[in-house]
């Protein structure tokens, strides 16, 4: 059984801190991130001037360094493109109802397996054969 923590400790916050922003862009940052924790209300409170490109840059290392934001974006993009491209490829390819039986008897693939087996190799049912047991040796 776990041991009950001091009253002192609190669960998930780091007793150390964030580390320390190391040069003037990451203290711009820093700062501009530590003027948005501040609460107040909309009345009373004065309005601040916040560095927009500070804080902008700020994000985006927050986003890069949670993972939403990939260093090769475009490269992705290209990817994901390339994907769709291929799927409306294979949804335009027409199989034959003999094939995807042969597949489905001869493999022991359900009907949907076949289907995308076939309209990966362009619906010949020969390809469709090699790729598999080449695949699967």
């Amino acid at each position: 059984m776990a041991e009950p923590q001091p009253a002192s400790v609190q669960e998930g916050i780091d007793p150390e801190g964030p580390p320390a922003p190391t040069g003037g862009d990451a203290r711009k940052a820093a700062a501009a991130l530590s003027t948005l924790d501040q609460r107040g209300d909309d009345a009373t409170a004065p309005t601040k001037n916040i560095d927009q490109d500070a804080l902008s840059n700020a994000i985006s290392r927050l986003e890069l360094t949670s993972g939403k934001v990939t260093p090769g974006g475009e490269q992705q993009k290209e990817r994901e493109a390339e994907a769709r491209k291929e799927k409306e490829r294979r949804a335009k390819i027409k199989v034959d109802a003999q094939d995807v039986g042969l597949l489905v008897e001869e493999l022991d693939l359900t009907k949907i397996k076949a289907t995308e087996l076939l309209k990966a190799h362009e619906g010949d049912a020969m390809k469709a054969l090699r790729a598999f047991v080449t695949a699967n040796v």
